[in-house]
Order: C-alpha cells, then sequence, then structure tokens
C-alpha cells in the first residue's frame, strides 16, 4: 500500500498542497462519497457483529450507515478537498498595525491513534501586512483542519500555514489547548489533563514583547 501523502503545488488543484501535510494515498480521491460510505457501512457492519452485536435490534440496524455517513459527510469532513473553505481578504485600509486574535475558537477533531475525540478550543493571531481576513474565516480554517483524523501538533500547523498563505505574511500565531479522549477516557484515564500545543510564526516567533502579549490576550502565562 502507498502511504505517500499528496505533493501536488496547483492552487487550483482538488488535491492537498504539501503544506497541508496529512498521511494520505495518492489515491485517496478515486472514490465518490458514496461509494466510500456504502464500503464503510459494510466493514462497520462487520465490527459489530464481531463484537457481537444483535443488529437486527431495532437500536442497531441503521447504525453502520449512519457511522459511515457521519464519517465521511461530517467528522472526517476536511478530508474532501471540496470542503476547503473559501478564504476571501480584504485590504486593511484602516491601517490597523497592531495584533488580531480569534480567541476561545471550538476545536472537534479526531486523534488518529485510537480514533477518539480531541476537543478544545483554538487560539489564532495574526497581524496585517496590508490584508485582512473576515473573522468567520479563521473559524473556517480551525474547523476543515480539525475534521480529520489528526495529530494536535500537526493541526496547529495546518492552521499557521493556511493562514499565512490566505494573508501573504508570517506574522500568524496559533495555540491549541485540547482534551484527548484516548486519555482522558483509557488508558491512564486521566480526566483532568489537557493538551496545549503552539505554533509561533514571524513576529510572534522572534519578537519577545510580541509573543509576551499574545499569551497575555489568550491568557497563557509565559516567562519567555
Amino acid at each position: 500500500m502507498n502511504n505517500s501523502f499528496i505533493e501536488n503545488h496547483d492552487e487550483d488543484s482538488d488535491h492537498f498542497s504539501s503544506k497541508e501535510y496529512t498521511p494520505i494515498r495518492e489515491n485517496a480521491f478515486d472514490k465518490s462519497s458514496e461509494e466510500k460510505i456504502e464500503e464503510i457501512q459494510k466493514h462497520f457492519r462487520s465490527i459489530l457483529d464481531i463484537l457481537g452485536m444483535d443488529l437486527n435490534d431495532d437500536s442497531l440496524c441503521d447504525t453502520p450507515k449512519r457511522v459511515a455517513k457521519m464519517y465521511v459527510n461530517e467528522i472526517f469532513g476536511g478530508l474532501l478537498p471540496e470542503n476547503k473553505p473559501e478564504i476571501s481578504t480584504f485590504k486593511n485600509e484602516y491601517r490597523y498595525n497592531q495584533m488580531l486574535i480569534e480567541k476561545d475558537i471550538a476545536v472537534y477533531s479526531t486523534c488518529e491513534h485510537h480514533f477518539l475525540p480531541i476537543i478544545g478550543k483554538a487560539h489564532v493571531a495574526y497581524i496585517s501586512n496590508g490584508k485582512v481576513i473576515g473573522l468567520s474565516k479563521i473559524n473556517r480554517i480551525v474547523n476543515y483542519y480539525s475534521k480529520r483524523p489528526q495529530v494536535q501538533e500537526r493541526l496547529t500547523m495546518q492552521i499557521v500555514n493556511a493562514m499565512k498563505e490566505a494573508l501573504g505574511t508570517e506574522d500568524v500565531a496559533c495555540v491549541i489547548d485540547a482534551k484527548h479522549l484516548c486519555v482522558n477516557s483509557r488508558g491512564i484515564q486521566d480526566t483532568n489533563c489537557s493538551t496545549i500545543t503552539a505554533e509561533l510564526s514571524g513576529a510572534f516567533k522572534n519578537h519577545a514583547i510580541t509573543r509576551k502579549e499574545f499569551l497575555h490576550y489568550i491568557n497563557i502565562k509565559s516567562n519567555l
């Protein structure tokens, strides 16, 4: 099986670019969503059958189809390139040159190691280099990349890379604070802990004052 990721630099392509690294096969888009749903439905029915569940029960008979549709259209909808949000930007006519922060953006993702939920918040900031972005577009970027089998470090980087590409600036930062149910509900079963990841670029990485200001606004203490 070829486990290489899509590497396509054509911005008009329906495929992922190398900047959006996700471990996905080159033939990942050969099947339609309907075909994927049909196949996943069959396989999930087999899993339930192996577990000994009675698939003739009214409560379970439609579960394989529900799960298949949920996987393809909802919680893994970020694997469909056509779902990538259109990122409209505007000229910074008012010449606002300080950081803009969108705090507490909901993150609902799935850990690719155990396929259990990752639930948390993302804080995204940028400093305009002549362009500004519609606020809801930041939420859409977070939502799109969240809806894949993920590791939190990669998700944080993908959000920053998408923002840098849209805005034409290196001055972008993202911090994600999330709970991983693979830790909270299984294994060690520690329900109190959460994971914080950060991707800082441009001024947020290179200038201590800018970095401290950002961390102050999102209420994360730092002595850096």
